[in-house]
């Protein structure tokens, strides 16, 4: 695996940086995705054929993390491109590729993902929303919590559950459900964590969908759903990485500044040494992202799913560490808006606890990296 980035590489980090030191903090979502779009950095990982740059997980990862960096990250290019876009473009069958690849690389249309349920989490083997065949057509019905993005996307990947005719088990399905399917949902929930892109519940009650809804092969399983999972891990490390950057670039520019009794505060060790574990947390957390990211777009899904589990677990601790260092760095200073840090208390936190916790991640590595027994 390669540990020195490419010159390719690392001019797609250095132009999307610009990108997001135009658009700053206090950012306009719509306009971001739409310049992000036209510069082709929204597409960067779907094939040419269809519209996009033809890299992988580790090209997005990059803008992702640029973006987030800048201080204006993208939390739906976790879930268009990388998830939605992801699955189409493995499993979707040709007239699914041709209707959504173009459209969700040029960011004219977007997709949401519905996995997380009330009582399963993001347990796919508790997941209650089934679909039953209705003549040629599928009929789901369930409940989903806590997906984001919903009231803007044209769409939502629905992670269900089919029944299999030869064993009767039930067995994980994606359905693509168009945002305005009879019977299909949504009410905002009330959080107290303040985002561009909002959280919602679902509610499928019977709706109705034609044969093609259903992405790849019915017989596919978890395979089809971890082909999606494994970038959302590897994206939401991004995403928590250039959050990190950001807070912590705040906090050095303020301790070269700040000045006590003629000498800049960052002067002293107690305030220069945690910043500097801060970065060597964030660096190391990146290199498990770029492994993770560079197994995923070789194909070895396997090796990935540990990579990119474990890069999301660094990459959320080392998040929560820098942003919390920073904001005691600037003291109460850290807590106005003018500096843009307080809001990151809460939004780090999101980087321990989305997609799966990091009580799950330990529990992943236990089983299946150690080969320890299992609890439940």
């Amino acid at each position: 695996m390669p540990t020195i980035e490419t010159d390719e590489h690392k001019s797609l980090r250095e132009a999307v940086a610009a990108l997001g030191k135009r658009h700053g903090r206090h950012f306009n979502r719509e306009e971001l995705w739409s310049e992000a779009a036209k510069l082709g950095y929204l597409g960067v990982n779907l094939p040419e054929e269809y519209g996009g740059g033809g890299g992988g997980i580790a090209e997005l990862s990059i803008v992702l993390e640029e973006l987030g960096a800048a201080g204006c990250p993208l939390l739906m290019m976790v879930v268009s491109p990388a998830i939605c876009g992801t699955v189409i473009a493995r499993f979707g069958t040709e007239a699914q590729k041709r209707e959504w690849l173009p459209a969700l690389a040029d960011g004219t249309r977007t997709m949401a993902f519905g996995i997380t349920e009330p009582d399963a989490g993001s347990n796919s083997h508790r997941i209650t929303t089934t679909a039953h065949r209705d003549g040629a057509d599928w009929l789901l019905t369930g409940r989903k919590v806590f997906i984001s993005g919903v009231d803007i996307a044209d769409a939502t990947l629905i992670v269900g559950r089919t029944e299999d005719s030869r064993t009767g088990r039930l067995k994980p399905c994606l359905f693509i459900v168009p945002r305005d399917a009879e019977g299909f949902t949504r009410r905002q929930m009330d959080m107290e964590l303040q985002a561009a892109e909002k959280q919602f519940e679902l509610t499928l009650d019977d709706v109705r969908l034609p044969a093609e809804a259903l992405v790849g092969d019915e017989d596919a399983g978890l395979l089809q759903l971890f082909a999606g999972l494994n970038p959302e891990r590897i994206m939401t490390a991004a995403f928590a990485i250039g959050m990190g950057r950001y807070a912590l670039s705040q906090a050095i520019t303020y301790a070269r500044d700040r000045t006590v009794w003629n000498t800049p505060i960052g002067a002293h060790q107690a305030i220069a040494h945690p910043l500097a574990q801060a970065h060597i947390d964030l660096e190391l957390a990146r290199l498990m992202m770029q492994k993770a990211a560079h197994l995923y777009d070789a194909g070895d899904d396997v090796a990935a799913g540990e990579a990119a589990n474990m890069a999301k677990y660094a990459a959320g601790e080392a998040c929560v560490k820098a942003v919390d260092q920073a904001v005691h760095t600037l003291g109460g200073n850290g807590l106005t808006r003018e500096f843009g840090l307080a809001s990151l208390i809460t939004a780090a936190r999101v980087a321990r606890i989305a997609p799966v916790s990091r009580e799950m991640i330990l529990n992943y590595v236990s089983h299946q990296t150690l080969g320890l027994p299992k609890s439940y």
